[in-house]
């Protein structure tokens, strides 16, 4: 009988675990503020999406499926757009990988050109059918959704996408990532909980680095300016780790018609592990002018170290989310 017994113990004890766990997650979640006091990092789990998610490294899916000393850094950038195109995607892209660019595709070149200074290849696309397999998906070390909107991936892609961040794969985020997949919690899971709501006018205001542990933003100035649309998010983002917010006092409109803005904390960017993957975003980026490296456009510099400092460390190539 007690050798019976001990496989049932040993269950009911991995239930009782597998329960407090979640209870923590609904506890952070419930700080909807995201208090960085309450980051999450003990929270392995979470009612909301049904996933592992939070800051805590056990959440990260070690498969081994990549192999940097011997396929190298590769990343995909895929912006496709099913609505809105923001300008700095330049004209919506032909079929298939690598298609031609032009100067007008200012989001994709700024990508490539940190890659070709930092030792990391890049692909590009909006070809939904280059994401519609895990394996294909697991060439890269990352995939970076730059500005995609609304309903831009079908149902293969989507299972692949899942498939691939289960796999320990890295999620990049920026920009218009936030409008996209709207209707698919597991993704909105993905980018902190969050989604788009609206956002002001296009302006300047005081970006704070909350968090200089990160490889994103050691080194960033504790406040630097910045000009963009600053988006209001709901739900706010919840168990992950904020490493910079905007000032909405510095801001010359502080909030718009729908939505009041979010007060004295306004988060811009984050990290978290999720569903066995790694996950940076940032709502920045709507400007073109912030990709440029002439050192005309107010904090473009900040901007794109942080930006770098994210897709390193998602890929993996430095240390994720501090």
């Amino acid at each position: 009988m007690n050798i019976q017994r001990k496989p049932i113990m040993a269950a009911l004890a991995a239930v009782v675990v597998a329960a407090s766990l979640l209870v923590a997650g609904s506890t952070s979640a419930a700080n909807g503020r995201g208090d960085s006091r309450n980051e999450g990092a003990q929270n392995l789990g979470s009612p909301d999406y049904g996933v592992c998610r939070g800051t805590d490294p056990r959440c990260y899916h070690d498969w081994h499926n990549f192999d940097p000393a011997t396929d190298g850094y590769r990343v995909l950038v895929y912006s496709r757009t099913a609505g809105p195109r923001h300008a700095n995607l330049g004209p919506a892209l032909p079929a298939g990988l690598n298609p031609p660019l032009t100067e007008a595709h200012a989001a994709q070149n700024f990508i490539i050109r940190l890659g070709q200074e930092n030792g990391f290849a890049v692909d590009w696309t909006e070809d939904v059918t280059q994401l519609n397999s895990p394996a294909r998906l697991l060439r890269y070390n990352a995939v970076i959704f730059f500005s995609t909107t609304r309903d831009t991936l079908d149902d293969p892609a989507q299972t692949a996408l899942r498939q691939y961040i289960r796999g320990g794969g890295g999620f990049v985020g920026i920009h218009n990532a936030f409008g996209t997949e709207y209707n698919w919690e597991w993704y909105e899971g993905l980018i902190g909980g969050a989604n788009y709501y609206d956002h002001g006018a296009n302006q300047v205001a005081t970006v704070k680095t909350v968090n200089k542990r990160d490889v994103s933003t050691a080194g960033l100035p504790e406040t630097w300016t910045f000009t963009d649309e600053w988006y209001n998010l709901v739900p706010f983002p919840s168990q992950v780790r904020f490493l910079a917010t905007v000032d909405e006092n510095t801001m010359a409109t502080k909030r718009t018609a729908g939505h009041p803005g979010h007060g004295d904390f306004h988060p811009v960017t984050w990290c978290q592990y999720y569903d066995g993957g790694r996950s940076w975003v940032t709502t920045m980026g709507h400007d073109a002018r912030a990709f440029l490296t002439d050192g005309s456009f107010a904090g473009a510099e900040f901007f794109q170290k942080m930006v770098l400092g994210g897709i390193e460390s998602a890929m993996g190539k430095r240390p994720f989310c501090r």
